[in-house]
């Protein structure tokens, strides 16, 4: 029997008067993964995350979060998720670490709060009331409170946002650990790397829609930035080299001796280009593939650079 997943969300649609911010969204997230959601400014990520926590209700179609209506049955869920939000939910003359105790003590089985503050580098800052918190010593507080009750799904919204390189690589590290335990988590981020080095799965969103789904490498396989590039003598004759090459595939000198074979890269096509050369009496020096990454897959799909 396949497990409830851990959101499902069936043509979602939200308005602010006139405005559609979110328009017949369609998506499902698997228990136990990294989900990323990116999108530009306006896209509708944000409101469909706060949908998903029960900040906002829908104007039609259906979310479901651990099996549950996080409207009508946020009470039953409300125990079972970790919110962090990019500003707000902390009283604003709370001290660091007290905040984290009494978030803790909401919990039936929280984690160890000292480890807690120790790792995300807290302690310096654990009197302190948060208004007079750095911007990233607010952000580590909140993702300590989003993540100190154990929970089961935990949304971080822009978890890195202002932090050192330093906190940065411990936030990661932490949401990598959340993942070894069986947690889901769903991160919205500006940061293309981000995306790449934590989530096993992405969700691009543009115009309130989900317009892509799945894992990086299916996102990024094949299209027209694939290349493999090898320098050789100047001037060679492609023709021969191209008829052993897949259907669709090109060949070109971009400089005298630099040399780009346009198609999706796979040993197959590094074996034929190799056999090639071997066959001309040819030695490809500083061969090497050239992935279409992420941002590329996103600047195609939106025209538009993912910006903070």
């Amino acid at each position: 029997m396949n497990p409830v997943p851990a959101v499902q969300i069936a043509g979602l649609v939200k308005r602010y008067g006139e405005k559609v911010a979110v328009d017949g969204l369609d998506l499902t997230i698997a228990p136990g993964t990294i989900t990323a959601v990116l999108g530009p400014n306006g896209a509708g990520k944000t409101t469909t995350i706060e949908t998903c926590e029960g900040y906002r209700r829908p104007d039609a179609g259906t979310v479901r979060v651990l099996g549950l209506d996080p409207v009508g049955q946020n009470a039953a869920l409300r125990p079972r998720i970790g919110v962090m939000l990019q500003s707000g939910g902390v009283y604003a003359g709370a001290r660091a670490v007290e905040m984290l105790r009494h978030t803790a003590e909401l919990h039936a089985h929280p984690l160890d709060v000292d480890a807690l503050v120790e790792r995300l580098g807290l302690g310096s800052c654990g009197r302190t009331t948060y208004r007079r918190l750095s911007g990233g010593q607010q952000q580590r507080l909140a993702l300590a409170m989003a993540v100190v009750g154990r929970p089961e799904l935990v949304f971080l919204d822009e978890p890195t946002a202002g932090l050192d390189p330093q906190a940065r690589r411990a936030t990661w590290e932490l949401v990598r650990d959340l993942h070894r335990d069986g947690v889901t988590v769903v991160v919205t981020t500006h940061h293309m790397d981000e995306a790449e080095q934590l989530a096993d799965h992405v969700a691009i969103v543009d115009g309130g829609r989900v317009i892509a789904h799945g894992t990086t490498e299916e996102l990024c396989r094949g299209g027209s930035e694939d290349a493999l590039r090898f320098d050789g003598p100047p001037g060679l004759d492609l023709g021969p080299l191209l008829k052993e090459l897949p259907a669709g595939a090109t060949a070109t000198e971009t400089a005298p001796g630099s040399y780009r074979i346009g198609a999706p890269v796979d040993p197959a096509l590094v074996a034929a280009v190799t056999a090639w050369c071997a066959a001309s009496g040819i030695l490809p020096e500083r061969l090497s593939v050239q992935r279409r990454s992420l941002e590329d897959v996103f600047l195609d799909l939106t025209g538009r650079e993912l910006r903070s």
